[in-house]
């Protein structure tokens, strides 16, 4: 590891406090297989350290205050190096995703609390950390999102798990759309646990630090009513119209409709990926039913095995992230093109040495 990846994320004790700062501002924060490796070792040496009483996961301030470079918490992972990986053998994405999904599933079973600050851009590899963590405070900054099915991938990090048990069908909505959210509708939805303004988080931290027993008593009244969700209004049509998880009776029932906000979705799921549509659909299904997170990270770690080996995942980055036309071609290009067979084979197990697994010191459930 390099003195600048090792820059990447700030790690130290203050007070009782294990902070994590995230600190690679030019990519929002965007998680490389060194932070993960850092956060992680972070976290496993906190656990049996007797004066680290809790957690704190936030970004770095931008060097001299740059607006443009105080965007977000964390952007997602590095797409980038996951797609040229693809391109090739797969080895380095897939050694990616086994150790970044190592990592959700510890901040998901940390035995002690843990919050993060979602403070701007979360998004992707951003809520597979903010979302296990015990407490998740949004700002009038943040703007969440899940928007993987636009570069052919699925909503993974942990959104098998996290989606589906949203209110009604918005988990669904956000996983399928990629819809961009703000800090009141996290709030709302109880993806965040907290809602305090930005010019107030410094304070917190700084009492959190000071007294890291009462993270809870003093994240609660920090807490303020946020401005009215604006997803509450969207919850009826949301559960209405995105009530299946068979993507061709999502799209007849936003046809049916008729109406403009129908036409957006349609039009906003018309640039999507349609077998990572399907996948997402069948993902959440399942992950609903999942009473182990490591059971939901397993299945993720096989959805991704496979689909970083169909086109769509190349061609999607392509499109969005390295040429930005925005004009990907899907193969297959229509949701009655993408057969149950197809699918299937996405979420098929992999040989037994292959398989994703936890951290050997978590082990698994009995």
């Amino acid at each position: 590891m390099s003195d600048m990846e090792a820059s990447h994320v700030l790690i130290s004790v203050e007070g009782g406090v294990g902070r994590i700062r995230l600190n690679r501002p030019r990519a929002i924060h965007a998680l490389t297989p060194a932070m993960v490796e850092i956060i992680t070792q972070a976290l496993l040496a906190w656990r049996s350290d007797d004066a680290v009483l809790a957690v704190m996961i936030d970004h770095a301030p931008a060097p001299d205050g740059d607006p443009k470079l105080s965007r977000g918490f964390c952007a997602g992972g590095d797409i980038a190096l996951i797609a040229n990986s693809a391109k090739a053998d797969c080895v380095e994405a897939e050694r990616f995703f086994f150790h970044e999904y190592r990592m959700n599933h510890l901040l998901f079973v940390y035995d002690k609390p843990i919050v993060a600050f979602m403070d701007g851009i979360t998004m992707g590899g951003g809520v597979g950390i903010a979302a296990p963590s015990r407490y998740r405070v949004a700002t009038e900054r943040t703007m969440f999102a899940m928007p993987e099915t636009g570069i052919g991938l699925f909503p993974d990090v942990g959104g098998g798990w996290f989606l589906p048990r949203l209110p009604g069908r918005v988990g669904a909505w956000l996983a399928v759309t990629g819809a961009r959210i703000d800090g009141a509708d996290a709030l709302s939805i109880g993806m965040a646990s907290h809602y305090i303004e930005s010019e107030r988080l410094e304070g917190v931290k700084a009492q959190i630090i000071a007294d890291p027993v009462r993270l809870p008593a003093i994240l609660d009244p920090a807490s303020t009513q946020p401005p009215p969700a604006k997803l509450d209004a969207l919850r009826g049509d949301i559960d209405r119209l995105f009530a299946s998880d068979r993507y061709e009776d999502i799209l007849a029932a936003l046809r049916a409709d008729g109406s403009d906000w129908a036409q957006k979705q349609l039009d906003l799921l018309a640039t999507k990926s349609p077998q990572t549509l399907k996948v997402a659909l069948r993902q959440l299904a399942e992950g609903a039913i999942f009473t182990d997170f490591a059971d939901n990270m397993r299945n993720e770690y096989r959805i991704a095995h496979h689909v970083i080996r169909r086109p769509d995942f190349v061609e999607g980055v392509r499109a969005v992230i390295f040429d930005k036309d925005n004009a990907p071609q899907w193969s297959p290009a229509t949701a009655e093109a993408v057969t149950d067979d197809l699918v299937q084979s996405l979420f098929a197990p992999l040989p037994p040495e292959q398989e994703w697994t936890p951290l050997p010191a978590l082990g698994e459930r009995p």
